[in-house]
């Protein structure tokens, strides 16, 4: 158990770039795994994207959302040993697995938290590492212990037994660091992260799902499909996923950002992710409607002398499907 005490928070300024290997133990994360004859039909009418496509050579975002359209999940699903696995926030399983599991009775499919231990690999000598470990070249192999799955060009993710985590703890030469370093490339990477705080409050395009590969608009019905239909072929979606940086002078939690209107601020809403570097400055995540200037103004609700602004995306809105 000794190997979970060596992940220190990395001290990284804004204008620093990472080191070529990293190691993380993602322990604000989890997954959902799915098993049974039922899996791969039942998650088809349950989530956003193709499942009956989804190769085992290849992952997925996905959302999960209510008969109303609004997420519970955004997750990372891929085959997992004998299911699937439901790679998400920690903090939105509880939840989410009540929510897979309300009609799971009437099918041969089981849901449970999956207790393999999460690991991350960062930096340009990431893939290099993964190629040393398996014989495959697919963005999902199976490796010792369990799965190593690509999440970019400079993260994998390893889903894998404690014994196995342990081996690789010893072996990979990698500065060990907290998941943090995580959430920073999600953030710069403009991946939506649903953790408990804000289930059930977006639909799945003010999250960016549809830019990132997690909807499928020509498989079947699923639960909250006709609000995310409308959302594409209407134009009902007034909201979208988008980067801010900016100033910070203390500890953010929860933080809460305020957008100019002529001399005045009011509430743009709360941070649904951040990362704090060494140098006073922070990036973040929040859901703001679509169509702000992109030189508005915003500051910290708590530090009113802050000022902070919208980064361009690394992926385009433009919905071509």
């Amino acid at each position: 158990m000794d190997w979970q005490n060596d992940f220190d928070q990395l001290s990284l300024s804004s204008n620093d770039s990472l080191p070529k290997l990293l190691l993380t133990h993602l322990t604000s994360w989890g997954m959902i795994i799915a098993q049974g004859d039922d899996k791969k039909s039942y998650l088809q009418g349950q989530v956003t994207c193709d499942v009956v496509k989804l190769t085992k050579e290849e992952s997925t975002l996905g959302a999960h959302c209510d008969a109303k359209g609004k997420t519970w999940s955004i997750f990372r699903l891929f085959h997992h040993l004998s299911g699937y696995a439901m790679f998400q926030p920690k903090s939105a399983i509880d939840k989410e697995l009540a929510e897979l599991k309300k009609y799971a009775i009437f099918s041969k499919v089981e849901f449970q938290a999956s207790h393999d231990v999460l690991l991350g690999l960062v930096g340009t000598h990431a893939t290099t590492t993964i190629d040393n470990l398996s014989s495959q070249r697919s963005d999902v192999r199976e490796i010792e212990g369990g799965t190593a799955v690509k999440i970019d060009q400079q993260r994998w993710l390893l889903a894998v037994s404690e014994e196995a985590a342990n081996k690789l703890c010893q072996s990979i030469e990698a500065q060990k660091v907290s998941d943090q370093i995580w959430t920073l490339l999600d953030i710069q990477a403009a991946m939506p992260i649903v953790s408990d705080l804000v289930q059930n409050e977006h639909i799945p395009q003010a999250l960016n799902l549809q830019a990132l590969g997690g909807i499928s608009f020509s498989k079947g019905c699923y639960t909250g499909q006709e609000t995310v239909a409308r959302a594409k072929y209407r134009g009902i979606n007034k909201r979208a996923l988008q980067i801010v940086s900016g100033e910070c002078n203390k500890p953010l939690a929860n933080a809460e950002l305020e957008r100019s209107v002529g001399d005045n601020w009011r509430s743009a809403g709360t941070l649904m992710a951040s990362y704090e570097f060494s140098d006073n400055k922070a990036i973040g995540l929040i859901v703001l409607p679509n169509n702000l200037d992109a030189n508005t103004q915003f500051r910290l609700a708590d530090q009113p002398d802050t000022r902070w602004e919208i980064q361009p995306l690394p992926y385009s809105l433009d919905d071509d499907e």
